[in-house]
C-alpha cells in the first residue's frame, strides 16, 4: 500500500472477505445488475418475488412523526413485535417471555456485532473455525476482550460436538461464544438435541452464546422437515433474563431485505441495557421510517410464509449446485444443511485451481464471483499471518442469486476446470 500524509495518524484497514473479492470483481468490470457476470460470491439472498412468499413491500409512506428520532435501542413498537414473534415462534407455554425491554433494534447486522462487541468486557470470547469474514476486524479492533480460536475439523464436517465444547470453555477459560447459525460459509447447522446442549453447557459453565441467526429461515433436509419454520436458540431458554443466550437476526436474509439494514439483538435485559449504551456513542440508532415499514413484517403469519417459501426456492438451488459441484471434482465436507452457500474443496482439482485465491482469479476472467476458503480462516490481529491459512483449498459458492444466475456461474466454472 502506498504511503500518505496521514499513516501516522490512521492505521490502515484492509478489505478482508467479501468486500476485498466484490473490490477485485469491479476492477474486472462487474457491477451489480450487470447480466453478463454471475455472482456466486454473493452474501444476499434474491430480494424478488418466489412462489408462496408474501408481496414484497414495494412502497411506504412517511409520517411526520418518522422523520424524528426514536430510540438508540429501537421504536418501541418493533421491539415489542419482535418479542412477540419470538414468544409466539419458540415459547408458547413457557413461564418465562421475551418483552420488549429484551430486544434492541440497530442499523444491520454488523451494528449490532459491533454494539455486542463493544459492550462485552475483560473475556477470552471464542470463535470458531471457520466462521463469518467480518468477524475478523470485528474481533481485533475492540481490545478489551481476548479473541480465542476454536478450530474445526473437516472429517468432523466442520462441527463442535458438545464434550469437545465443554472442554474448549474450561481449557481455554472462555467467558464468551460467538458463532454464526446455520453457519457461513459452511451451511452447517445446530439444531435439536444438539442446539439445546449447547445452551445447557453454557448456562452451566456461564459462558455467554452470543448467536448470529441470519440463516434460521434457510434449513433443508432434516433440518427443515424437523424444526420447524425457522431455527433459534431462543427454544431452549429457561429464562430468558437469566440465560447467556444473545442473539442476532434481521431483515437482511430471513426477510430478503438486504439493503433496508434492519436488525435486532434479543436477550437478557441487562445486556440489552448495555447493547443500547454502546450504540448510543457507536452509531445512534436505526432508521426511524425504515423501522416503521418493517413493522408488517415482524409476525408469526408472514415470518412464518416467507421461511417456507425461501426453504422450497433455495432448496431446489442447493440441489442443482451440489450436484453440479460433484460433477466438476469439487468435494464437501458434509452437504449444507443451512445457509445458501456450498464451501467446498477444490483439492482434486487440476493446478492451479486447487487453491481458492487462484480459483477466485481466474473465475473472474470468466466474468464469474467466488469467495476464496482463506478468508473464513478467522485471524484477528493476524497472530497467524506468518502460517499459511488451512482453507486455502476451499472456495464459498453462493446460491443466494436467482437460479438463472446460480446456473450461468456454474455452466462457466465447468467449462474453466475442463480447458485447465
Amino acid at each position: 500500500m502506498q504511503a500518505t500524509p496521514f499513516d501516522h495518524i490512521f492505521r490502515p484497514v484492509p478489505r478482508t472477505g467479501v468486500i476485498f473479492v466484490m473490490a477485485e470483481a469491479a476492477r474486472a468490470g462487474f457491477h451489480y445488475g450487470h447480466p453478463e457476470w454471475a455472482n456466486l460470491g454473493q452474501g444476499a439472498p434474491e430480494t424478488g418475488p418466489i412462489p408462496g412468499a408474501p408481496d414484497r413491500i414495494e412502497s411506504f409512506s412517511l409520517e411526520d412523526a418518522t422523520h424524528e428520532y426514536t430510540s438508540v435501542g429501537g421504536m418501541p413498537e418493533l421491539r415489542e413485535a419482535v418479542a412477540a414473534l419470538y414468544n409466539a415462534r419458540y415459547r408458547v407455554g413457557m413461564p418465562s417471555q421475551y418483552t420488549a425491554e429484551n430486544v434492541a433494534i440497530s442499523g444491520g447486522g454488523r451494528v449490532a456485532l459491533t454494539r455486542l462487541a463493544a459492550a462485552v468486557g475483560n473475556a477470552h470470547l471464542g470463535h470458531l473455525l471457520p466462521d463469518y469474514t467480518a468477524y475478523e476486524e470485528l474481533l481485533d479492533i475492540f481490545r478489551a476482550f481476548v479473541p480465542i480460536p476454536i478450530v474445526l475439523e473437516r472429517d468432523e464436517g466442520f462441527t463442535l460436538p458438545v464434550d469437545r465444547l465443554r472442554k474448549e470453555i474450561l481449557g481455554k477459560g472462555l467467558s464468551a461464544l460467538l458463532l454464526s447459525n446455520p453457519c457461513n460459509p459452511t451451511g452447517a447447522t445446530l439444531r435439536g438435541g444438539a442446539l439445546r446442549a449447547w445452551v445447557d453447557v453454557c448456562r452451566e459453565l456461564d459462558c455467554a452464546l452470543i448467536l448470529d441467526e441470519f440463516y434460521g429461515h434457510y434449513l433443508y433436509g432434516d433440518a427443515a422437515r424437523t424444526d420447524g419454520p425457522s431455527l433459534s436458540a431462543a427454544r431452549y431458554v429457561e429464562d430468558v433474563n437469566r440465560d447467556p443466550v444473545v442473539i442476532i437476526d434481521g431483515l437482511s436474509k430471513n426477510w430478503r431485505y438486504p439493503g433496508w439494514r434492519v436488525s435486532w439483538t434479543v436477550g437478557p435485559v441487562d445486556v440489552i441495557e448495555r447493547v443500547t449504551s454502546a450504540g448510543s456513542f457507536l452509531d445512534g440508532g436505526a432508521s426511524h421510517p425504515v423501522q416503521r415499514a418493517a413493522l408488517p413484517l415482524i409476525n408469526q403469519e408472514t415470518a412464518d410464509r416467507e421461511a417456507r417459501a425461501i426453504q422450497a426456492c433455495f432448496g431446489a438451488k442447493r440441489r442443482v449446485v451440489l450436484d453440479r459441484v460433484r460433477s466438476m471434482g469439487m468435494t464437501l465436507a458434509a452437504p449444507p444443511n443451512g445457509s445458501f452457500y456450498a464451501f467446498v474443496c477444490l483439492a482434486d482439482l487440476p493446478e492451479p485451481l486447487r487453491d481458492g485465491m487462484a480459483f477466485f482469479r481466474r473465475a473472474l476472467e470468466e466474468r464469474v464471483i467466488v469467495v476464496p476458503g482463506e478468508f473464513f480462516d478467522v485471524n484477528p490481529g493476524q497472530r497467524r499471518g506468518h502460517l499459511p491459512s488451512r482453507l486455502k483449498e476451499f472456495a464459498r459458492i453462493s446460491f443466494g442469486p436467482s437460479l438463472e444466475s446460480v446456473t450461468l456461474g456454474l455452466d462457466r466454472m465447468d467449462s474453466m476446470i475442463r480447458s485447465a
